[in-house]
Formats: structure tokens, sequence, C-alpha cells
């Protein structure tokens, strides 16, 4: 005679395999997700910023990215030329004298789960001088006094960093070089506290 279903002592042995399991490999799931989901960040604010140069190179005129992050901390971002020959400033912008080009847009991959900041509780090197802790933490968005990331006709830009993190120990920073433009990542390891390329 043929047995059907299940005794309560296997389901409760299957149960726990099934727990120990999760239990296992939840966290390294987790810390893969909120690693991917910072990386597509950081390689979106890339993006924003190489069509920013581009926008630079093609014009022929100076463009600057303003970002804004609104309370429900979605991120924004708008593109300005400079129309008065002094560059993209903050003040132009609010007076027109240097107008957007193109619709505001939103950054997709910035706002729920990843954010302009910096992690709770984490101090990082200065990525451009190891020797030194970066001061001012309630300030992300850092292209020399400004945070105004520009770029001019020949595809210079402002020196400068954003930083992101996933609100737990992830961070990235997305530098720009000032003599060639260049864009790169490069991560923070909190336990060695090192920046390496993203």
């Amino acid at each position: 005679m043929r047995r059907r279903g299940f005794q309560l002592v296997e389901v409760v042995i299957v149960l726990a395999v099934l727990g120990a399991t999760l239990a296992v490999s939840v966290p390294p799931l987790l810390r893969w997700s909120s690693a991917l989901r910072l990386r597509l960040a950081a390689a979106e604010l890339v993006a924003t910023l190489r069509s920013t140069r581009m926008a630079a190179v093609t014009l022929g005129v100076k463009v600057g990215v303003k970002f804004r992050t609104r309370e429900s901390g979605r991120v924004t971002f708008t593109l300005h030329r400079d129309g008065d020959g002094d560059g993209v400033l903050s003040r132009d912008i609010a007076d027109g004298s240097d107008p957007q080009i193109g619709p505001e847009r939103q950054l997709v991959h910035v706002g729920a789960h990843v954010r302009l900041g910096f992690p709770p509780g984490v101090v990082p090197r200065d990525p451009g001088d190891p020797g030194r802790y970066l001061d001012r933490l309630d300030d992300p968005i850092r292209f020399n006094q400004s945070d105004i990331a520009s770029f001019n006709p020949l595809g210079r830009g402002t020196p400068g960093s954003l930083y992101v993190t996933d609100g737990l120990l992830g961070l990235a920073a997305v530098r720009v070089a000032a003599a060639s433009g260049r864009v790169r990542i490069l991560l923070y390891d909190v336990q060695q506290e090192t920046w390496r390329p993203g």
C-alpha cells in the first residue's frame, strides 16, 4: 500500500533545512544587491557628466549640470549653458543668465535605496589626498566651491566629485579630472579605508 502526503516530522525537517539555507544565503544576496544598486547609480552619474561634456564640445560653449535633491529623495538635474561668458554659476542660473538646455531629468538609480551622500558613521579618506579624511560630510556634491559640474568646449572640466551611498557601508565617488575632463568611478573599502577603481 502506498503512503500519500508527508508526515509532520518530514515537513519540519524540510522547513528547518530551507530556513538554514536562507539564513546563510540571504545576507550575501542583500550585499550583492546593494553593491549592484550603488554601481548602477554611479554609472548613471558618469553618463550624466559625460553627456554634459559632450554638450559643451558640441555647442562650443561652457555647459554645466546642476543636481537637485527633492524632499522625496528623488534627484533631478538640468543642463545649463554659459550665457554671459563667466562660466555656469548658480546665481546666473537663478537670474536666467545661464539658460537651461532641455528639460529637467530625473536620475533613475539615485533615490529610494541609493542617495547622494555618505554612509552613516563613516568618515572616508579623501580620494584626492588619502593622507587626510573628508570633511563636510553634509555636502556630497563637490566641484571646487560649487555644486555645478561644468565643462568647456575643449572637454576640460571642473575638478570635483559626487559621492553616492547605499545608506549602509557602500560608498562610491564619481570624479572629474580638470585637465582632461575624464570621469571615473572609485569605490571605497570601509575596512581597508582605501579607494579602488570601480
